[in-house]
């Protein structure tokens, strides 16, 4: 274990971070709020600590898959931290575990908040918050292979697999801080484009700004108590489209970029996961349509509840708790199924549910052809062993964490609809959940215990378990000490 390339890594994030939070110090001028002064403290904090560790780059810069894992889960703790101390110190989240749900749920896109008055917060507040959203959709990590020559020779590849959502990651490009790059020029065009729509439509600035870090990122903080229903149906359309749109693999767009559109629309995960949408849509809007005053306005909840749901971003238009059990169930079901691997969304991820269809269809057919060779392929291509090892690796990762957190929060004595979807919602990055964790609550009740078991999940959710699980395997640590 090469500790020393590490903590360099780790001095970069603490100076990245420092940058970071210029922009809320300048929406603190000009919003004239002492809140600022908060994030002033904070980035001085991080950019003495980032400059002291970076200020010698260490000899051995070697930096194999063990680093990377480790690296990348050791920098979103880091960022975790040092990005909740705003909100503690100025006490506008007065306890520093609901301080630091707050951020972690931010950087992973989550989007569950212990806040029981969000208006409440100051105009810096709301926008850090919200920010952290678009920082952690495409990760800050890829954000620093984009613009910092960190160790280079082929080991930037580590970093980035740690913390790329899904079964597998490839370069679009031979070299991988150009593929870095590439993917952050698309994430921040998309973005543009969709703020520049809702001002069109007539939303505030401040409003589009935020909303807009959230849809991008997956992420789902809103900046008034009901979320985006206050917002026109215009504009929560618009959001709707672009929450389907950062659930797509980015590769795709790449595709489309470099004028291979053919390639771009045969791509299989890409249209599973549409198909998945649009299936969920029908059922649900003509579940609920009675629910409104007219067919339209149910489909349009329903595209909406289902898009913020499938990508795991977590707004709400309306308290889909208490829409009949044939829709909520369809609803926990796309918790767990997630977005397209390579997009801002969470979840298991569209591949691999694909991957473990095509198993299971390989499986009957052995039985009903035993002589027969079934080669499993993805996207025209033959899946390796690997790939597949890999995804049944994380299947039975996700369970075990999933049964291990619901079996300890069940300490806090809530129903086991309660229980069960707010594991569902932090662990896969969706937000709300059901019943006591519904779009129309928040996380404050459970205990100081069940929010770090949450913030884990979360973390964990985020950079595909096995980063977060590496911190605790003896084996990680053994040669560096």
């Amino acid at each position: 274990m090469n500790i020393a390339i590490i903590i360099y890594f780790l001095g970069w994030i603490l100076n990245i971070e420092a940058v970071l939070m210029l922009l809320p110090c300048i929406t603190a001028l000009i919003y004239q709020e002492r809140s600022g002064t908060y994030f002033l403290i904070t980035l001085a904090i991080c950019g003495i600590l980032g400059i002291l560790i970076t200020f010698r780059k260490p000899k051995n810069t070697v930096f194999y898959a063990k680093e990377g894992f480790v690296s990348v889960a050791l920098s979103w703790i880091v960022l975790s931290i040092f990005g909740a101390l705003p909100f503690y110190l100025s006490g506008e989240i007065p306890v520093f575990e609901d301080a630091l749900f707050e951020v972690i749920s931010g950087f992973t896109t989550t989007g569950s908040s212990i806040l029981p008055n969000v208006e409440a917060l100051s105009r810096c507040m709301l926008f850090w918050r919200s920010f952290t959203h678009w920082v952690g959709g495409m990760g800050v990590i890829v954000f620093m292979l984009a613009v910092l020559p960190l160790v280079g020779g082929g080991y930037n590849m580590h970093i980035m697999r740690a913390e790329s959502p899904g079964p597998s990651v490839g370069k679009l490009v031979p070299k991988v801080r150009q593929t870095a790059k590439i993917l952050y020029l698309l994430y921040f065009g998309i973005t543009v484009v969709q703020i520049l729509l809702l001002l069109i439509s007539g939303m505030p600035l401040f409003d589009t700004l935020c909303l807009s870090f959230g849809t991008a990122g997956t992420g789902g903080f809103g900046i008034l108590n009901d979320s985006i229903a206050s917002y026109t149906y215009l504009q929560q359309s618009i959001i709707t489209v672009f929450m389907i749109l950062f659930g797509v693999n980015f590769n795709v767009y790449y595709l489309f970029w470099i004028r291979k559109p053919k390639d771009a629309l045969c791509c299989e995960e890409a249209r599973a996961y549409l198909g998945i949408i649009a299936v969920s849509i029908l059922a649900i809007g003509f579940n609920i349509r009675h629910l409104f005053p007219s067919v339209m306005e149910a489909f349009h909840h329903a595209a909406f509840q289902v898009g913020t749901i499938i990508t795991t971003t977590g707004y709400a238009t309306t308290d889909f708790d208490r829409w009949p059990e044939f829709s909520r169930t369809i609803l926990v079901c796309l918790m767990f199924c997630g977005a397209c691997a390579g997009s801002t969304g969470g979840g298991m991820k569209v591949s691999r549910i694909l991957i473990a269809v095509k198993q299971v269809k390989k499986e009957l057919e052995s039985l009903v052809h035993p002589q027969s060779i079934k080669i499993l392929r993805l996207e025209g291509k033959k899946l390796e062993h690997n790939v597949i090892r890999s995804a049944n690796g994380y299947f039975l990762a996700y369970a075990l964490i999933f049964l291990v957190s619901l079996l300890l929060i069940s300490l806090d004595q809530f129903d086991f609809t309660t229980n069960v979807t707010a594991v569902a919602a932090t662990f896969n990055n969706i937000g709300p959940g059901l019943a006591k964790v519904g779009p129309t609550c928040n996380w404050s009740e459970f205990s100081a215990f069940s929010k770090y078991i949450f913030m884990f999940d979360m973390l964990a959710g985020r950079l595909e378990i096995f980063p977060m699980l590496l911190l605790f395997a003896p084996g990680t640590w053994k040669k560096g000490f």
